[in-house]
């Protein structure tokens, strides 16, 4: 493949985030997902919307609580600027009312700090199918919209499984979900499966990216909470 159609494949990517070193961990976890690249950081909203001009990015990744303004108010005026581009909000920010803006806005997804690398890499490559199926989608008919339109919402079909994953694995955790009496951890489903923490992990994170699972967090005396996966009847 040469550089130009390199370029023309890749996502572009603009992270946004007061933190600077946050900042700096989120473009080096994007950088680690094809075909995303990040193209520049911004730590204002005015420089979200400066960048924005200057970069042309096909995704903002938004952090809500800016110095300058709050960064749902930036989604109106990059819209005003003629701006197209996606925008996955990544904050701390747990409010109901703040969740509905974001829906309202138009954002393609909504991830809740704290984070790691595999529940950031879900979403890209859930957005990343949803953006291909969307610029290749040819409308002859309303199924071609319902279609169209069922796609930003409903979970991506087994064919279009995120690299990586298989149409089998993502069955046999399915089953364990739903033969659970009440969640899951990782670990749990692991042993289940048959499979690894990490690859239960990563497929559980994604049928809770698309709405087919929910989380639910336990504390315990020390350290992280430990996530628990449940599914959704």
């Amino acid at each position: 493949m040469t550089a130009a159609s390199d370029k023309a494949d890749a996502i572009d990517v603009l992270v946004v985030d007061d933190d600077f070193m946050v900042a700096r961990v989120h473009r080096a976890f994007v950088e680690r997902v094809e075909p995303f690249r990040v193209v520049g950081t911004a730590h204002t909203g005015g420089q979200a919307i400066e960048a924005a001009d200057e970069l042309r990015p096909d995704l903002i990744l938004l952090d809500l609580y800016l110095p300058d303004l709050f960064g749902l108010d930036v989604i109106p005026r990059l819209r005003t600027a003629g701006h197209d581009c996606d925008v996955m909000v990544i904050s701390a920010a747990t409010e109901a009312d703040t969740v509905r803006g974001a829906v309202r806005r138009g954002v393609v997804d909504y991830l809740l700090k704290p984070f790691d690398f595999e529940d950031l890499r879900l979403r890209l490559e859930r957005y990343a199918a949803q953006r291909g199926r969307l610029l290749t989608t040819v409308v002859r008919g309303q199924a071609d919209v319902d279609r169209v339109l069922a796609g930003a919402f409903a979970p991506a079909p087994a064919s279009t499984l995120p690299k990586g994953m298989s149409v089998e694995t993502a069955g046999l955790i399915e089953r364990a979900l739903r033969a659970a009496d009440g969640t899951l951890s990782a670990s749990e489903c692991a042993a289940l499966t048959g499979v690894s923490r990490v690859s239960a992990r990563r497929y559980l994170e994604y049928f809770h990216g698309t709405g087919s699972a929910e989380v639910s967090l336990r504390y315990g005396a020390a350290g992280r909470p430990e996530r628990r996966y449940g599914w959704r009847a």
